[in-house]
Parts: structure tokens; sequence; C-alpha cells
């Protein structure tokens, strides 16, 4: 047991309402990685063309778009464990009713389309309220670091796990599956979440918040006073709106009308994983001198990933071009961090 032990991060070890945050979103996260799978084949199952799933990834995508910024606001006024629970429990529903209607096979790309933004709008509100509790969870800042070192590697391990959990449910049960998976991730999530005691920030510490619509004007003000920050979010933004819609549209439809299936679609998935988790590695390993250069070099990498599907390679070529796609995108979103702390 002693040796056992000491593989235990000692995040882990020590710090109990962490644990609580960590058991919850480990499995979450797993579930996310199975609906970028499930989805698109989901809206296959109910009847939908490749235009229906693009009317779908959209639905979902824009409102959380919409509300990211009021879900920002709200998780610095109010209680933000709250804020997680009442976001895991919409999705939650949502999940449920979704995977419920595809197993009785009642489901249309229509009320795909209309759960799908009621998912987006629920999932703005969950990230900043996340962001902002999980310094609460440990009891010096000591320990935040590593506490954040193991919440990507969830992410890495989620990245691999989820989409060939993901293939194997909507090959053999259906999308419907995956849905109902899904949703008991959350349930899971919400359970830990219940039992959760953050740490209460002492008194005195924090200012008392501005209003509402002036902090958002504040914040935009900041962005707006950084060039290198708008210029950053507009290929961020850029990559999000032209790339992924391609990937996650074009991606699993193509894949599976020529190379077989959800199987494929979740083998190229997990290959993108395996390039994110060495783009990690890479990164640990060697901090750039020049990490904004280097972000967007790795960008233009990144933005190749969505022209691999009309490369014609079989499934390994495929494979092989998703995973450096994969040590881009990593290399873009992480390369960005330390010259966002830097300025």
């Amino acid at each position: 047991m002693g040796r056992i032990g000491a593989l235990v991060p000692e995040v882990l070890r020590t710090e109990a309402q962490f644990r609580l945050l960590f058991a919850g979103q480990v499995l979450s996260l797993i579930g996310d990685k199975v609906m970028i799978v499930a989805l698109p084949f989901a809206v296959l199952e109910s009847g939908g063309s490749i235009s229906a799933v693009g009317l779908v990834v959209t639905a979902q995508l824009v409102p959380f778009l919409v509300f990211a910024l009021i879900g920002g606001v709200i998780a610095d006024r109010g209680d933000r464990r709250r804020v997680l629970i009442a976001s895991d429990v919409a999705r939650l529903v949502v999940q449920a009713v979704g995977g419920v209607l595809l197993v009785a096979d009642a489901a249309s790309p229509l009320t795909l389309a209309a759960l799908a933004a009621l998912y987006g709008s629920a999932d703005a509100f969950f990230q900043p309220a996340f962001t902002g509790l999980l310094p609460q969870t440990v009891s010096h800042a000591g320990q935040l670091q590593p506490a954040n070192a193991l919440r990507g590697l969830s992410f890495s391990v989620a990245s691999i796990a989820g989409p060939a959990l993901a293939g194997l449910l909507v090959a053999v049960i259906g999308a419907g599956a995956a849905f109902l998976f899904d949703a008991g991730s959350f349930a899971v999530s919400v359970a830990c979440l219940a039992r959760l005691r953050p740490r209460v920030a002492e008194e005195g510490i924090e200012e008392a918040p501005p209003p509402f619509l002036e902090a958002m004007k504040a914040g935009w003000r900041e962005v707006r006073s950084r060039s290198w920050l708008l210029a950053g979010l507009g290929a961020g933004g850029a990559y999000a709106g032209i790339v992924l819609p391609a990937v996650f549209v074009l991606g699993p439809v193509s894949i599976s009308e020529r190379l077989g299936g959800p199987e494929a679609w979740a083998a190229v998935v997990v290959s993108f994983g395996l390039g994110c988790i060495l783009g990690d590695v890479l990164l640990l390993r060697f901090r750039p001198r020049h990490a904004m250069r280097t972000a967007a070099v790795a960008l233009i990498l990144a933005s190749s990933q969505a022209a691999v599907y009309g490369s014609g390679l079989a499934l390994p070529g495929m494979c092989v071009l998703q995973f450096v796609a994969g040590i881009g995108v990593t290399a873009f979103f992480s390369g960005e961090k330390p010259a966002f702390e830097g300025r």
C-alpha cells in the first residue's frame, strides 16, 4: 500500500476537496470526448444529412460563444459551485433526453439541434466557474500548479479513452448509448460537486465586484487595449470558425463513408489525442523563447487538420497526419499561455 500511495500525486493524497472535484471531472471529460465522436453519427442515425450535421454543430457552438462572457461575469460574482451544479444538471437532462430519443428511434435533426443549443448554453457557464473554483479546493498556492497539471493530464487521458469508447458504443449499440453515457458522467460530477466544500476567500481579500454591465465593458476594454491579445483571439476565432466546423462536420461524414464508419473516425480522433499528448510532453521539456511566434507557426500546422480529410489517404496515413496536427493544436493553445502571462 505504501508503494501505491507514493505513486499518487501529493495533491490528490492531501487535498480532499480537490480530490472530489477531480474525481467528478475525470469521467465528465471522457463523456465530453465521447460526444465528439457520437454527435455527428447521432444526426446521421436520425435521418440527417451532412448539412444537418453542420446545423447541429453550429447550434451547439453559437450559444456557447454568446454566453461565455456572461458566464465569466456570473462566475466572478456568484457561488461557483452552484453554477457548476446547475450547468451539469442542465446538460445531464439534455443528454438523457437525447439518448432516450435516439434509442427509441424518435430523434430528428431538428430536435437534436434544439438540444445542442441548450447544451451549448449550459456549457458556456461551466468553464469560467470551474477555473475560479479550482484554487478554492487546495489549501495553499503551492498546490495549485500540480492541481492544474493533473487537470491537464485528465484532458490528455480523456482525449484517448473517450473516442475509443465512443467508437465501441456507436458501432455496437448506437449513438443513443453514447448520449446516455455522457448523461451518466454528469450525474457523477453532480454527486461530487454536491459534497464539495470549497475554501472561502478570506474577508477583505476580494473587492466587491462592479455592476454586471460595467464588468463586461471593462473586460472588453482590457482586450481592446492589447493588440497582441486581439491578434491571438482573432487567430483562435478563425480556427474555431473555419477549421473546427470542417473537422466536426466533414471529418466524421467523409471518413465514415470512405473508410468504414464510427470505428474509423474514433481511430482518427484517438490519433489526434496522442499527438496532443506528445505536444504537452514537448512543451514540458522545451520552452520556446518566443512563445507567441511559436504559437503562430503551430497554428499553421493546426489549421491543416481540416485539409487532411480531403487528402484521399487511407486510414493509417490519415491517422499519422492527425497525430501531427494534434501536436500543432497543443503547441498553439499551450504556447500562447506563457506569452499572455508574461505581459
